[in-house]
């Protein structure tokens, strides 16, 4: 069963109403790799009836209109990225294709939908249920925040779009505890008051919680900017957390402390919930989805990344602390898989944010929550982190038994670093993937190999890369294969300059031996380190000025520097 989108099959679950109705920005694939429709399956095994309107036009009401109002609240999201990420270029050129759109086209997402969907409703529905904001766009522009796209700085987007709540991270505990003290009457604002994992609005400062600078100070004042954001940013693991608070006009936005994250159990229930896994009828009817062709067949092990590069908004979202799902639940869904009529033994991925951060934590962080003064990967491994690559081994090799499958493919990429800290099974980890899990190509990611952008990058230097490299060819070579590396490149980073992409270019060529292609533009996405430094042209952590090169011309040269098209 797919959850609702029509009065008509409102009336075949004889159904006279819904307690929450999603609008999101993407189209209704009803996977465990989309957000709202993870929302929406937890909230149906919790006892409510929820509905969804996928891209609505926004010029009528026709859609927006079609299942009535909801009886808790409206739930808002731009949909699996940023939807100013999702329809512009890193130089800001509308993006032609939309893998979340029917047939492709990127003619159906607004900008800054969040907002839009959130004036939808209201336009509508006068004095309507609460509207409750989620999902990346909504949990990474929470607070005020720097916007590439308009070259200033936000207010928090729940003022903009004149919202109630949002949910912000993984939200699945926050928003079934919202609905369920909606149910029982409780207003809104009764509801979020002591509510963690929420952002809420207040006429009043928040006793006990911290004081970040206000959205007036921040505006005018990088230094108070920056400050700003080093309290946000460490204010965001469940276990270590305070609350806060930001001043946005007369009124104050409210962040209450992060949710606990699930439990392995809780994650195991999320992925069993009964997903279609594929679009819904009714808009399969305007067209395929592209990004089924990657989802339909992979499955999640783990959430969270330790990695904490300063380009990537996944610390901020997802969390740093890994938490993974039982190898008994994962082995379930690939059987599950298996028995789908257009599965062709193939599974396209197995793994999460990085691959091989799967079934291993630093205890202490488990414990106590994440270091202030440390990171697990940068400028090295942490003792305390010891990677063991046992689980996930042991996990791959059970689902190779399994009847049915011919190949699981390790897509989402691993880290070489992970990979030569663990002295007890890296090389046999590596043996076995190369043996059996590469589809062609392997995926890694070292952005770059100069010293002064990977430390900005928070990324480590090329050593560790040089020494997996050997590694990848010399077992390929035994195992008889024809596999290669592909390289992710990042182009244009705070502080990268035109030289610095020649000696990345002569590093690829004389040492790699390779002219890449997966170079890609830094794009600033809110709420991460490397946004920082691209607004305050300052390195946060000591204040000195840096290059970033702002001008489109720039970008696009330090690109074709590495790729040779210059």
């Amino acid at each position: 069963m797919f959850l609702p989108t029509t009065a008509k099959e409102l009336e075949q679950l004889d159904w006279d109403s819904l307690d929450v109705i999603l609008v999101m920005g993407d189209s209704y694939v009803d996977s465990p790799f989309v957000g709202a429709a993870v929302v929406g399956r937890v909230l149906l095994d919790a006892g409510y009836r929820v509905g969804v309107i996928a891209q609505p036009d926004i010029q009528s009401p026709k859609d927006i209109v079609r299942l009535g109002a909801p009886n808790l609240f409206w739930g808002v999201t731009g949909g699996c990225i940023d939807s100013m990420v999702a329809n512009y270029t890193a130089t800001q050129k509308p993006k032609r294709r939309d893998d979340m759109t029917p047939g492709g086209r990127n003619e159906r997402r607004p900008d800054r939908a969040v907002i839009v969907y959130t004036n939808l409703i209201k336009r509508y529905f006068k004095d309507t249920r609460p509207i409750v904001l989620g999902g990346v766009e909504a949990s990474l522009r929470r607070v005020a925040h720097y916007d590439y796209w308009s070259d200033r700085v936000r207010r928090s987007i729940l003022f903009d779009a004149k919202a109630d709540v949002i949910v912000y991270g993984m939200g699945e505990k926050t928003v079934v505890e919202l609905a369920q003290r909606l149910d029982r009457g409780q207003g809104v604002d009764e509801a979020v008051e002591d509510l963690r994992g929420v952002c809420y609005i207040s006429h009043e400062k928040r006793a006990g919680y911290l004081e970040l600078p206000s959205y007036q100070a921040v505006k005018r004042d990088q230094e108070a900017f920056t400050g700003m954001f080093h309290t946000f940013y460490h204010n965001n693991d469940p276990r270590a957390a305070q609350g806060l608070y930001q001043q946005q006009d007369t009124r104050y936005l409210v962040q209450n402390p992060p949710a606990p994250y699930l439990t392995q159990q809780e994650l195991d229930t999320v992925h069993e919930l009964g997903y279609q896994r594929d679009q819904h009828p009714y808009y399969a009817r305007q067209g395929d989805v592209k990004a089924l062709e990657t989802i339909k067949f992979s499955i999640a092990t783990h959430r969270g990344c330790y990695g904490e590069c300063n380009f990537c908004s996944i610390a901020v979202h997802q969390g740093r602390t890994v938490r993974w799902r039982s190898p008994e639940s994962i082995l379930a869904e690939a059987r599950l898989l298996t028995q789908l009529p257009d599965f062709k033994g193939y599974i396209q991925d197995v793994g999460g944010p990085t691959a091989n951060m799967y079934g291993f934590e630093c205890q202490k962080k488990l414990e106590r929550g994440v270091c202030e003064d440390r990171r697990c990967l940068y400028p090295r491994t942490c003792p305390q982190l010891t990677p063991d690559h046992r689980r996930q081994l042991s996990l791959l090799r059970r689902l190779r038994q399994i009847k049915g499958i011919k190949k699981v493919f390790v897509g989402s990429g691993i880290r070489p670093d992970l990979v030569l800290a663990d002295r007890k099974r890296g090389k046999r980890y590596l043996q076995e993937i190369v043996q059996h899990h590469v589809s062609g190509q392997m995926k890694i990611a070292p952005e770059h190999t100069e010293e002064n952008v990977l430390r900005l990058m928070g990324k480590p230097g090329p050593d560790d890369l040089l020494a997996f490299k050997d590694a990848f060819y010399q077992y390929t070579q035994a195992a008889g294969k024809e596999q290669f590396l592909t390289y992710y490149l990042i182009a244009a980073h705070p502080g990268c300059t035109e030289e610095d992409m020649y000696r990345l270019r002569d590093f690829t060529r004389q040492v790699l031996d390779i002219r890449p292609e997966q170079v890609q533009i830094f794009t600033p996405t809110p709420s991460t380190y490397a946004t920082l430094m691209y607004y305050t042209e300052r390195d946060p952590w000591t204040g000195e000025k840096i290059f970033v090169e702002k001008s489109l011309k720039g970008k696009m040269r330090q690109k074709e520097i590495v790729t040779g098209r210059e």
